[in-house]
């Protein structure tokens, strides 16, 4: 039902992850029996989730040890990994400055030019580790850079920026990315976003794409929403994205994975994405807390360093533990960020989900009260949820 914002101007209701909750249904399993795999482009993961395409997340080390634990990283090809050879004092310079003069130093790091062949260098890196070279780019680096990726065969590239469609308007001195022809013509499965509607995603899909990323300002250390006004909650972005899927696939028999992209941090968020109809989610800053993540203790957005209007910031996020114990455990936290496939598995099993599919059908409910109710000592101590 459209809500009445004045005269002339209607708004639909949009949900968050955090408003919903997931209600279990007849029956139970056993959380081993959850088969929690997916496929992407024909990649086969264990674990659906991926790590996002932030230099603060992921590097040639970061990738190959989510690809051995049954995940996926993406590598930021306009990042500082290609922009420098020795990319250890540039970090070291990032987590070490002051907030006041961090936006300047990052856009003076940023400035240094994208090298071609450190791209063909940190894909064969990844493959020498034995890794999934999964990488990223935006529209205009893609147009830029697409020979070069394409000859150094990556396993799969993520073309993303805050929002793409199919139908953008450029000035007559610049061309724009043509989708359709772009993944027609590249050798490997290209993944597009970030999208958050119906109508988009159904296009992107008829475009080529092999997978749909679903999240516009939601992530923990993006300024979107606050400098643009852009955005579409998470639960309701989902869903919508799901029901392009579904309609996509009853037309085509072809089937796109839609992945959820920002603003999740717990088991508990991943598992309301699955349910509103993500096929995985793309994480950023609960990697960033990983011992053996680049960022040092600090996780930062894609459009941070932008020279001209910046729409991310650099967040302190800690270091809980290793990739391993956060992904797969054993958890040494209470508060849902450490062994997050299990997370997932238990919920599976105490949703009576066998496989993701079944998870996509579970019963979602409005919840706004889900994360406080009865949690007043968790909060009054900050413990738990409470912290």
């Amino acid at each position: 039902m459209d809500i009445q914002i004045g005269r002339g101007k209607t708004a639909r209701r949009a949900y968050g992850i955090d408003e919903i909750a997931l209600v279990p249904g007849a029956r139970t399993l056993d959380p081993t029996l959850a088969d929690t795999s997916w496929e992407i482009g024909k990649i086969k993961r264990e674990i659906p989730i991926i790590a996002s395409a932030m230099d603060g997340v992921v590097d040639v080390k970061m990738a190959a040890l989510l690809s051995e634990l049954g995940a996926m990283g993406v590598l930021n090809l306009e990042g500082i990994q290609t922009r420098y050879a020795d990319p250890e004092p540039v970090l070291n310079k990032i987590a070490t400055v002051g907030k006041s003069e961090f936006v300047g130093l990052m856009q003076e790091l940023y400035a240094e030019p994208i090298k071609s062949e450190l791209i063909q260098k940190r894909i064969g890196q990844i493959k020498e580790r034995g890794g999934i070279a999964a990488v990223s780019l935006t529209p205009a680096a893609a147009l830029k850079y697409g020979e070069v990726v394409a000859s150094a065969a990556p396993d799969i590239l993520f073309v993303q920026a805050t929002v793409v469609s199919t139908a953008h308007l450029s000035p007559g001195s610049s061309t724009p990315l043509d989708l359709v022809e772009f993944c027609q013509q590249m050798p490997m499965p290209v993944v597009l976003g970030n999208c958050v509607t119906y109508e988009v995603t159904l296009n992107l899909m008829k475009s080529g794409a092999a997978g749909i990323l679903v999240g516009i300002g939601p992530g923990a250390a993006c300024t979107s929403r606050g400098v643009l006004g852009v955005g579409v909650p998470q639960a309701t972005a989902i869903a919508d994205c799901a029901a392009a899927r579904e309609d996509y696939y009853a037309q085509t028999g072809k089937y796109v994975p839609v992945i959820a992209d920002g603003g999740i941090v717990t088991g508990g968020d991943i598992c309301k994405c699955i349910a509103c109809g993500a096929d995985a989610v793309m994480i950023g800053s609960p990697i960033a807390r990983a011992s053996e993540a680049p960022g040092k203790d600090y996780h930062w957005g894609m459009a941070t360093p932008s020279p001209v209007l910046p729409r991310g910031t650099r967040i302190n996020v800690g270091t809980t533990g290793t990739i391993r114990e956060i992904l797969v455990g054993p958890a040494k936290l209470d508060d849902g960020t450490h062994n997050l496939l299990g997370a997932l598995k238990t919920s599976m099993g105490t949703l009576g989900a066998k496989n993701l599919k079944e998870m996509q059908q579970v019963e979602v409910i409005i919840a706004p009260s889900l994360l406080t109710e009865g949690k007043v000592y968790q909060k009054a101590q900050q413990l738990g949820m409470g912290k």
